[in-house]
């Protein structure tokens, strides 16, 4: 038997599981959770009111290893050493891998996690192919579709659901060539 529980302001969410974990969904853990790998769980939500940092992530890359599907929830700012940790000589932190994440939920967060997902100098996402984001976050943190270190981890998305209706530029299609569908809602 483990646990996991995750306090808000106003509440608590408690998670009572026998070993191994057999499921392969897990929804709205946040910082705390034990160190276990979870060799079932496919699709995770990780939601908490204090932010996340790169080690969480680099954590969770490693709990949950054949992660498909991740949804974060987050609006505080991710940290507050920004400015070191976006210089492009960065040897703040490793990168994060997630070698079978397909789908990807970026809308109830902070800029600084769109970032942290599509900066290959901070996570590496060799399958995405599905990507849920604020548009005007997206245009921020690609400059426009153009940077060159959100591009890799950008290529190869099928389906990008941006939540409202987009004119569809030559940046556009340069930095998705793979691009299929582009939805207009969450």
């Amino acid at each position: 038997m483990n646990c996991i529980v995750n306090y808000g302001y106003s509440t608590a969410i408690c998670y009572v599981f026998s070993l191994p974990f057999m499921f392969d969904d897990l929804t709205y853990i946040g910082n705390t959770y034990p160190s276990i790998v979870f060799n079932n769980v496919k699709r995770l939500t990780v939601k908490d009111e204090i932010s996340f940092k790169h080690e969480f992530f680099n954590g969770i890359a490693l709990s949950f290893p054949l992660l498909e599907e991740l949804c974060v929830i987050n609006i505080k700012p991710q940290s507050l050493i920004s400015d070191k940790w976006n210089t492009n000589d960065n040897q703040w932190y490793s990168i994060i891998k997630f070698p079978y994440l397909i789908s990807l939920r970026l809308v109830t967060v902070h800029i600084d996690y769109i970032d942290q997902f599509l900066n290959e100098r901070k996570t590496h996402l060799p399958c995405l192919t599905e990507l849920t984001v604020n548009y005007n976050n997206l245009l921020i943190v690609t400059e426009h579709f153009t940077r060159d270190a959100t591009w890799l981890n950008c290529m190869k998305i099928k389906k990008l659901n941006v939540g409202e209706t987009i004119e569809h530029t030559k940046h556009l299609h340069v930095y998705f060539p793979l691009l299929e569908l582009c939805f207009f809602s969450y």
